[in-house]
């Protein structure tokens, strides 16, 4: 470009010379603002090379220069001018409310949110998943590519962007961020959006100059409808809309029954046979009535205590009953008794319902006071439709726009409240409950793991012939409703229980939707959701349907009620309370009679209020040989598991991530599962409205960061999968659950697995009783503390089925205790007079804890030398003793002998008288010197056995005889 002040001439070399551009070939435009805040005005031509001549560059206003709104700049004389009738603007911005297709300036990019360069196939995927226009707003893709939306324009000086958006999912994310010309973003915590909670909300950043190049919305599901931006210039009124005045800012939306062109100054009025919605841009036909385009309700009771059915057209009427074929609105039924008052309600003189003061109860007819030793059982019970309670209402959203209408979403009918035709059979259907607090009982107020205070139960039918859809939400606080549970297609007539945890004003929300196809028509009017019954318990200045037995408590004007401890039923007869037996949790909401507490399951106790059973990380085994006792103390701590990596369609890579808390802790769940989808918005130590589980096993679905691109991992979706623990035990079985040996491998040591068996409090409609987890403990020596957890080698995701899931835990603590059967003594030989006795484990060790070994025990010994000696010298003593004495007796034996024979040959002889002394015992033929043998000095031996021997006076043996005559005994 040339220099300010300088004409611009282009020449062709070989072409005919260009004529001088006309106004209508060019048009003016502003240089950049240089250092002092000057600028050049300059005119460019629309399509370069067709004309010459242009006008020369003049000083342009300052940088800092700008219109009020309604107002545009006139570049020609640089002055602010009004804006036609028809027109509006905005001063120094820009307005994008037309969303047939993406306006100039805007671009729509889409990724998969996969970062890796190589998933070149998957990335693909997400080619078509981009913000497309629809008419009213532009709308985002909905599955889990990431869409882009772009704007970029250049900022003169600071302001803000503004838009309206509709983000009702919190499962997924929608940021909005401002970045300048280098990418870099600004520091606004604002960057993450809330979810809307009641049809569209309005967004409003601050930008300046230096963040004003770019401005990104990045969403898989959200909508927009009106977008600002910088500049100066009026733009005409869309269709559907007027500006009657020149000057205006806005455009006005057409009335009901009216519509209007583009850069209309005021709205026509439909013919008498069409009709038109608020802000259209064309009038249609009406169609002929139908039985679809009305609905029947019940009229409020009247003075005489009668109610009548009424028929009514459903709003907006857009048909006619004019046309052939067309059908007129039935006439009113015959008025009939208006049914009963609801439960805690009374009837008043003028036919209406009022609520029994607290103390007393109702059928609903009379309130009666409650007798003595019992009181009211406050809530509400809603089981008669006469007219909408006070603390419920009912409206409509639309399908199309997102927009509350002022209609009537659901109407009362006697026995039941169902949904009465709207706009169009993709409208939304609203009824709200609200409830200001609870007043849950004492017991349960001191129960911090049980944190149920209160339950709401209602009854409900669906009828339908295309796809309709049933929504139960609940918000808490004001805050965004939650959908809880959803029911598609035509369901039978059931019941459903949502428990509440949090004592809060909490709001209780049905949606019901006939199809998700975007149509302005009533085909499916006859698709409805009916609601039968609504029970809530524990309600804050409730009423009272009956009286319960409560504890009593003396005074001085006798005995009123009073609260239990926590753990004590009521005895029903005294109205004392009594603590539940050991090992034993009690009825929270039926604490009447022993009855009420229920024994803990094998291998678990009671905690100190009786709330609930636990396992203290203490286990015991019996076996016909022993005992084996386990401490999983070193297991107590939470665990976290992640299962193999899924992929969507789209390719986008998630995991399932499991949180688990196996025992102790008194028994307080210490797994938490986040969704922080939503407080990934909110600054770090702040997330107070993020949603968290809190469980013995929680599951959440984690896109890692390296996905994601963000700083931190996407959780959502958080499930308890564990809210009571069942049972402890190496049995299989227990209570309905079971842990099947085959999904994973089988144990080699011959300890059985011990297994921990687990309920959650959800019930869902593919879980009718609940979800349930095993987590098997097993031991392994090998595995050092934690050990390893597992998942079914069958089922990648811990279930087979969704509704039982499964898991290993393998570890050395899971070993039984150590104990004396565990080990084995080892005696060392004698060396140096000591022996050593050592202890050590069998081989292999399946124990762990417990006893310690026993020390190395040291004795004194003899060495083997030592007694081989010994025994050497006893043995040789021995021999020479027993040949000494054989020798004895041999020759003791012989003297005996010849003695004998020496006697008994004397007395046979017939008339022998005793010899002389000199001679006798010596016989004829006998030699004296054999008497020396005897008479020689004795042995050792024979001097100890003279000692014992029988001698008579003279030192003689004495040996009795007997005479051959048959005299008496003589001795010699």
């Amino acid at each position: 470009m040339a220099e300010p002040g300088h004409r611009l001439s282009v020449t062709q070399g070989t072409g005919p010379e260009l004529h001088a551009c006309k106004e209508s070939e060019y048009h003016y435009e502003y240089t950049a603002c240089d250092s002092t805040g000057s600028r050049w005005r300059v005119a460019v031509p629309h399509t370069p090379g067709l004309c010459t001549s242009l006008p020369d560059p003049v000083k342009g206003t300052e940088c800092s220069f700008s219109c009020n709104a309604g107002e545009f700049l006139d570049m020609k004389d640089q002055s602010c001018k009004p804006c036609a009738e028809g027109r509006y603007s905005l001063g120094t911005g820009i307005r994008f409310d037309e969303w047939d297709e993406l306006p100039h300036g805007f671009a729509s990019l889409s990724a998969n949110m996969e970062l890796d360069d190589s998933a070149t196939e998957s990335t693909g995927n997400c080619t078509s998943s981009k913000w497309v226009p629809q008419g009213d707003y532009i709308a985002s893709n909905t599955d889990e590519c990431t869409a882009t939306l772009m704007y970029a324009v250049n900022l003169k000086q600071s302001g803000t962007v503004n838009f309206e958006y509709y983000y009702p999912d919190s499962s997924i994310i929608f940021e909005f961020f401002v970045q300048n010309d280098q990418c870099q973003p600004n520091a606004d915590d604002s960057r993450w959006m809330k979810t809307t909670e009641k049809g569209w909300e309005f967004h409003s950043v601050s930008i300046t100059p230096a963040f004003s190049q770019r401005s990104q919305k990045r969403d898989p599901g959200a909508f927009l409808r009106e977008w600002v931006a910088y500049t100066s210039e009026c733009f005409p009124c869309k269709p559907g809309t007027y500006a009657s005045k020149k000057g205006s800012s806005f455009c006005k939306l057409c009335p009901a029954n009216s519509y209007s062109n583009k850069g209309e100054t005021s709205c026509h009025q439909c013919d008498p046979d069409k009709y038109s919605e608020k802000g259209s841009s064309s009038c249609n036909v009406r169609p002929a009535c139908t039985d679809k385009d009305y609905f029947y309700t019940h009229t409020a009771c009247d003075a005489n205590g009668e109610t009548q059915l009424m028929y009514k057209w459903a709003k907006p009427k857009i048909c006619s009953e004019d046309l052939e074929g067309a059908v007129k609105l039935p006439a009113s039924g015959v008025k009939t008794s208006c049914p009963p008052c609801n439960p805690g309600f009374f009837k008043t003189s003028n036919s209406t319902c009022q609520p029994c003061p607290y103390g007393s109860y109702s059928n609903g007819s009379d309130c009666t006071h409650c007798p003595a030793g019992t009181e009211p059982a406050v809530g509400f019970e809603y089981k008669w439709w006469n007219t909408l309670p006070t603390n419920m209402e009912t409206t409509v959203l639309s399908g199309i726009n997102f927009e509350y209408k002022g209609m009537t979403g659901w109407e009362v009918a006697g026995d039941h409240i169902y949904t009465a035709a709207g706009a169009s059979d993709n409208d939304f259907m609203i009824l709200t409950l609200v409830v200001p607090g609870f007043r849950p009982p004492q017991s349960v107020m001191a129960d911090t793991e049980n944190k149920e205070v209160a339950r709401i139960t209602f009854v409900f039918e669906t009828l339908c012939s295309v796809n309709c859809e049933l929504y139960f939400m609940v918000g808490v606080n004001s805050r965004t409703n939650t959908p809880v549970e959803t029911w598609k297609g035509s369901k039978g007539k059931q019941s459903y229980t949502y428990i509440i945890e949090e004592n809060t004003t909490t709001s209780f929300t049905w949606a019901f939707q006939r199809t998700t196809f975007h149509e302005a028509s009533r085909k499916y009017t006859n698709d409805v959701a009916k609601i039968y019954s609504i029970n809530v318990t524990n309600v804050m200045n409730g009423v009272a349907s009956y009286c319960r037995p409560c504890a009593l408590e003396a005074s001085d004007v006798g005995s009123s009620c009073t609260s239990c401890p926590a753990g004590y039923y009521i005895e029903r007869d005294s109205g004392t309370c009594h603590s539940c037996p050991p090992n034993t949790i009690l009825k929270a909401h039926q604490p009447y009679g022993v009855q009420a507490c229920v024994p803990c399951g094998p291998g678990t106790k009671n905690n100190k209020i009786h709330s609930l059973c636990y396992n203290d990380c203490i286990f015991s085994r019996n076996t016909p040989t022993r005992t084996f006792n386990y401490n999983f103390s070193a297991l107590a701590n939470t665990v976290t598991l992640a299962g193999g990596p899924s992929f969507t369609s789209k390719g986008l890579k998630y995991f399932h991530h499991f949180t688990l808390s196996l025992c102790g802790n008194q028994g307080r769940k210490m797994s938490v599962c986040t969704d922080n989808v939503t407080d990934l918005r909110i600054p770090e130590g702040e997330s107070g409205f993020s949603k968290s589980i809190t469980a013995y096993v929680c599951q959440a679905v984690i896109i890692p960061p390296e996905v994601t691109g963000y700083k931190a991992g996407v959780s959502s979706q958080p499930v308890s999968l564990a809210d009571r623990l069942i049972g402890v035990t190496t049995d299989m079985t227990l209570d309905g659950i079971t842990s099947p040996a085959e999904l994973f491998h089988p144990e080699s040591l011959g300890i059985p697995d011990v297994i921990f068996f687990y309920r959650s409090n959800d019930v869902t409609q593919s879980c009718s009783s609940g979800r349930s987890t095993t987590i098997r403990v097993r031991c392994s020596p090998q595995k050092t503390v934690p050990g390893s957890l597992s998942l079914p080698g069958t089922c990648s995701d811990g279930t087979c089925d969704g509704c039982n899931f499964h898991f290993l835990w393998e570890s050395a603590a899971a070993c039984p205790l150590c104990s004396v059967a565990d080990y084995h003594a080892i005696v060392s030989s004698c060396v140096a007079g000591i022996q050593k006795t050592t202890y050590v484990w069998r081989e292999p060790k399946l124990c762990s804890g417990g006893i310690s070994l026993p020390e190395q025990r040291v004795t004194i010994c003899k060495t083997i030398d030592f007694w081989l000696k010994v025994g050497i010298s006893a043995g040789t003593c021995t021999a020479i003793l027993l040949t000494v004495l054989t020798c004895y007796f041999w020759k003791k034996n012989q003297k005996l002998e010849y003695k004998y024979s020496k006697l008994v040959m004397n007395a046979t002889l017939k008339d022998c008288d005793l010899p002389a002394a000199d001679s006798c015992a010596i016989m004829e033929g006998e030699d004296v010197e054999d008497d020396l043998i005897f008479t020689s000095k004795k042995s050792l031996f024979g001097k100890i056995k003279s000692f014992t021997s029988k001698r008579t006076p003279d030192g003689f043996d004495s040996v009795p005889l007997k005479t051959s005559s048959g005299g008496p005994d003589m001795d010699l």
